[in-house]
């Protein structure tokens, strides 16, 4: 029996959390709990034109946080990668701004089934200690579907006083360490960008295309159902426990290009009953700019 109350809760050691909510939410759920005054509704769509987008139409009452403003420190890709994470002071301030207290009830979505930023917030919140947080199954348009009402207006909220936040508790993993695992049989790399970036034949947002080498592919997008709906956790369960063996999780390094899709992943294995493994947040975006060895497809 899988036991959905593993996670880790600080950077050495796992610890059992009682009563801890799924890690997804579908939108029947949403509906009805949206009224309630604990849920704080999270629109996290990221890319071009993004917030123009929620503000054309949004789920009503959601909150809009950007990618690269609220949840990134976008500075040198050599360092860190296209997507860093925040100070934990800038990080706290975000929070506050939002409208997000320690008790409220977080509910994320974007319009990439989880992907586009509504993974990378949930990890964030979870990485503070945060456990009353959810990705929406489906995203905007499952809730649309649903019956969900939509709005153009901004929403008006009172920023809550300080979240205190002290520090990233999931563990994460940085281009050294890496670097060792790559080449261990105890640890294990994986990449979940799609097989053609893997493989080298395109990268539409990196300097250079492929990969690090002895790291495995298992993309993102075979989380999820042919629907855009998450896999049961059952099925999750079974994939990553047959990829990953029996390798202690804190060997188990997942990243992507900037550390955002990644979270896509980490958000399924939790969802699955698996504990969390290390983000590796600097990515493809921070490896490939750093003049490590790098892999395609017809190098190994």
């Amino acid at each position: 029996m899988i036991d959905h109350n593993i996670v880790f809760s600080t950077k050495k050691e796992f610890t059992k959390m009682s009563n801890k909510l799924s890690s997804i939410i579908n939108p029947e759920e949403l509906l009805n709990i949206k009224d309630s005054p604990e849920v704080i509704l999270i629109d996290a769509r990221a890319g071009i034109n993004a917030e123009e987008n929620y503000q054309n139409e949004h789920l009503k009452n959601a909150r809009y946080v950007d990618l690269n403003r609220d949840l990134a420190t976008v500075e040198n890709p050599a360092n860190g990668g296209r997507h860093p994470l925040p100070s934990l002071q800038k990080f706290s301030e975000v929070l506050s701004k939002v409208g997000i207290s320690p008790s409220s009830h977080v509910v994320i979505y974007d319009d990439k089934n989880g992907s586009n930023a509504a993974a990378r917030f949930w990890w964030m919140l979870r990485a503070i200690g945060h456990e009353k947080v959810q990705v929406l199954n489906g995203g905007l348009q499952a809730a649309i579907q649903t019956g969900f009402p939509v709005s153009s207006e901004l929403e008006t909220f009172e920023p809550t006083q300080k979240y205190t936040v002290t520090e990233w508790k999931l563990t994460q993993a940085d281009i050294d360490e890496v670097e060792k695992a790559r080449n261990n049989e105890e640890s294990i790399v994986i990449d979940v960008r799609d097989k053609n970036r893997f493989d080298g034949l395109t990268e539409p947002l990196d300097l250079i295309a492929g990969h690090i080498p002895g790291a495995i592919n298992v993309p993102f997008s075979e989380n999820l159902s042919e629907d855009g709906f998450y896999k049961s956790a059952d099925v999750l369960a079974k994939k990553y426990t047959e990829i990953t063996g029996a390798k202690n999780p804190e060997n188990i390094i997942v990243h992507c290009g900037s550390g955002v899709t990644a979270c896509h992943t980490l958000l399924a294995m939790d969802y699955a009953g698996l504990p969390i493994p290390k983000l590796y947040v600097g990515s493809w975006s921070e490896w490939s700019r750093n003049n490590r060895e790098m892999a395609t497809i017809k190098t190994e």
